[in-house]
């Protein structure tokens, strides 16, 4: 079922009843604010027309037209996408959705998620347990704005044009990692990791500058991954090899120079709600993905074994071990973020 403003006050629960407008506040309220809205990847894309369109739709009918939001796809108002996060903090615009790892270590409490085999295998666990966590361990980080949601995907796949089934086969294999961790898991395996942003992928592919990407079924569809690529590989179960991290990040002023009736609509349509709306979708699209690309006859959907994985999980420790060393360095207790990581993840899976 799509995600649509139905779903999402669903998603919400009662708390999406109308608010209440004070007759001090009406003459603001009559004001019709719009946000403009940038993100990286284009409009084909899920996250585009199944997440953020509703979420704006929504925004615009609870606020009665009085709260927009305009969307700006494919950096169409300029820069890179490794820039979106600044873009937000100083007002180029006024919402932003884009990934932490583009910009690696400059929002280390993040990391966590992206480590190998922390995440779940459902974005309907990760996606929560991200913004439970954040609320409590990403504050200091993203001070110089207004973190609407922070959330993270489903499980990762493996993409290539030569068959996966063991870490050896790994070997040498040019893969763009998503993030500086999931690179270094990938290292670790034996693979040669390349970093690139999200929308530089199918020319990577179509020029055989890489072998290969790790990203999950959702994008899969909007990249043209299944026509570029002959084999996707998953790894089973909870952990899994990886997710990545998402914000969506609002300039902090224009939060506040919200209304107060609106800025509590935002607020109500934010957050965990936004996080478990985010977490259905990926799942949601990503079955769908993945029984169109095994149907079509032209593609090999392969999963590694439960002892295979276990010798993923051997090799890849020692990337958890620096990043702990790593944050211990910078005053950050990394074992206590890991095991608060563990504990929202395990909260959400039995919720």
């Amino acid at each position: 079922m799509e995600f649509t403003r139905r779903k999402f006050m669903a998603t919400a629960g009662t708390a999406l009843a109308a608010p209440v407008i004070l007759k001090s506040t009406i003459a603001r309220a009559q004001e019709v604010v719009t946000l403009r809205l940038h993100h990286f990847l284009p409009p084909a894309a899920n996250v585009h027309q199944h997440l953020l369109t509703p979420w704006a739709t929504a925004l615009d009918d609870q606020s009665g037209g009085k709260l927009k939001v305009e969307i700006f796809p494919a950096m169409q108002l300029g820069g890179k996408p490794p820039q979106l996060y600044d873009q937000a903090a100083n007002g180029v615009v006024d919402i932003v959705w884009t990934l932490p790892g583009n910009t690696p270590g400059r929002f280390p409490s993040t990391e966590v998620f992206e480590l190998p085999f922390i995440a779940a295998q459902k974005a309907a666990v990760n996606a929560p347990a991200c913004e439970d966590y954040a609320q409590t361990h990403v504050v200091q980080d993203t001070a110089d704005t207004k973190i609407l949601c922070f959330w993270a995907h489903d499980h990762g796949l493996i993409h290539t044009n030569t068959e996966i089934k063991t870490k050896e086969d790994l070997s040498g294999l040019k893969l763009r990692n998503p993030t500086r961790l999931a690179g270094e898991a990938l290292a670790a395996l034996g693979a040669t990791s390349v970093g690139m942003p999200t929308p530089q992928i199918p020319e990577a592919l179509a020029q055989r500058a890489i072998d290969g990407c790790v990203v999950p079924w959702e994008v899969v569809p909007s990249l043209k991954i299944d026509e570029l690529t002959s084999y996707h590989l998953e790894i089973p179960g909870t952990p899994t090899l990886y997710t990545t991290t998402f914000f969506l990040a609002m300039n902090k002023a224009r939060y506040e120079g919200l209304a107060p009736e609106l800025r509590e609509i935002l607020d109500r349509n934010s957050g965990l709600a936004f996080a478990k709306a985010a977490g259905d979708m990926w799942d949601r699209v990503g079955a769908e993905v993945r029984a169109k690309v095994e149907a079509s006859g032209n593609n090999t959907v392969t999963t590694i074994s439960e002892a295979e994985k276990a010798r993923w999980i051997e090799a890849t420790a020692p990337v958890r071990d620096k990043w702990v060393a790593d944050m211990k360095a910078k005053g950050l207790d990394g074992e206590a973020l890991v095991k608060a990581a563990q504990d929202a993840i395990q909260k959400y899976t039995k919720a």
